[in-house]
């Protein structure tokens, strides 16, 4: 059994950190469904997430022969970037493997803070695989993103900064990877106070964790799929899973449409970037697979997104939160119906944003066209009026992946 990282541990850390790290703000969440709910800004954090905290406690105890043989590291992005920045800070040469698909932000970022970085492989687990190859043939030493006690230390000064900014703090919710975060938070909270809740949130396709705890031991999953690649791991570290286990007081899951409305709300409500990663926790109390009775505190975890993928998830948190409609209809194919479509539309307050009309689909029938409509409304509700206004008119009209 690991031993648990304890407050002092953690504490000794947050003195380390204290000239490295930026203490992030904590601000009251400005939805209106909200209302006892504070948001704890990692994504405004040295290179845009809490891995700084974590990635430096590690690097910061490595003997001097270890420095002078530099670290080695596998990531997509935040923990590349912090591991970059505390090598840096620390005068030690680091090397990242990065997949070849990583973001190309991430990447500069990375090379920015002054690491070497090596892309290849189509996934992180490729990457690790060629980390570890370059640790034996150098002697480097691997930095892991999560299981490692240094790095739950780290991870755990967060915790220390929320309960003196908000001491009546009832609840953490915090999203769950690895499981370095919650680990960290959940060993300083628990200890400072045992009343607590600890809540821990994984996107529905990347939660390792539920089938680990049932099993009890670390298990590894079969397929991921989410927007949330931060936190997309399929197997728990045993170091963290030793914390979450004993320490935390609920895993919850939360879909890919609740991950992009937190990600809509926190950019549209209160004015801050997020990752998908970094708005998970947010989303399972904007959906309500997490309870926030009494002052509640959420980790917005990193804000390292790249712009076209924001753009793309402003698209989709639009859809899922029924203010950007996208239905298909079919009409005759005649000179100004689809005028009278759009003129419909207009009259009832909807936006176009775009159009595709065509002839050529063999389930069409003869004189019949199929008209794609992408309409900005003012919510579900009027989603759904316009889409009863278009059938009342006697079109036949379809909206992919809803029930309206």
């Amino acid at each position: 059994m690991n031993e648990l990282v304890t407050l002092a541990d953690i504490r000794a850390a947050a003195a380390e950190l204290e000239a490295v790290v930026r203490r992030t703000p904590l601000e009251p969440s400005r939805d209106p469904a909200l209302p006892s709910v504070h948001l704890k800004c990692e994504n405004l954090q040295r290179a845009g997430s809490f891995k700084i905290r974590g990635a430096y406690m590690r690097v910061s105890r490595l003997s001097a022969e270890q420095r002078r043989r530099g670290v080695v590291a596998a990531s997509a992005g935040n923990h590349a970037q912090g591991v970059a920045l505390a090598a840096a800070t620390l005068g030690i040469r680091a090397t990242v493997f990065m997949p070849a698909g990583a973001p190309l932000p991430k990447v500069a970022a990375t090379k920015g803070y002054g690491a070497d970085v090596i892309l290849g492989g189509a996934t992180v687990d490729d990457a690790l695989e060629s980390a570890h190859r370059f640790a034996e043939e150098t002697g480097a030493t691997p930095i892991h993103p999560f299981d490692h006690r240094d790095v739950v230390a780290g991870q755990g000064t967060i915790a220390l900064e929320i309960l003196e900014q908000l001491p009546e703090t009832a609840a953490i919710v915090t999203a769950v990877g690895g499981g370095g975060l919650a680990a960290g938070i959940a060993a300083a909270a628990k200890e400072l106070r045992p009343d607590i809740r600890v809540v821990g949130v994984q996107a529905e396709g990347a939660a390792a964790y539920p089938g680990s705890l049932e099993a009890g031991k670390p298990v590894r999953l079969e397929a991921m799929h989410t927007i949330a690649d931060g936190i997309a791991v399929g197997k728990p570290g045993e170091v963290p899973f030793a914390h979450v286990a004993d320490l935390v007081d609920e895993i919850v899951t939360v879909t890919e449409e609740d991950i992009s409305v937190a990600l809509l709300s926190l950019l549209e409500r209160n004015k801050l970037v997020a990752e998908p990663a970094g708005a998970t926790a947010y989303a399972a109390l904007l959906s309500g697979a997490a309870r926030a009775e009494g002052p509640t505190v959420t980790v917005i975890s990193g804000g390292n997104i790249d712009p076209l993928l924001l753009m793309r998830l402003i698209e989709h948190g639009l859809a899922a939160s029924g203010r950007y409609l996208r239905c298909n209809l079919r009409c005759a194919d005649r000179p100004g119906a689809l005028a009278s479509i759009l003129e419909l539309v207009g009259t009832h307050g909807g936006n176009i944003v775009d159009v595709y009309h065509q002839r050529s689909d063999p389930r069409l029938s003869v004189g019949e066209v199929s008209v794609d409509l992408s309409i900005e409304t003012r919510g579900s509700e009027h989603a759904t009026e316009i889409v009863a206004v278009l059938r009342d008119a006697g079109y036949f009209l379809t909206v992919p992946g809803s029930s309206i």
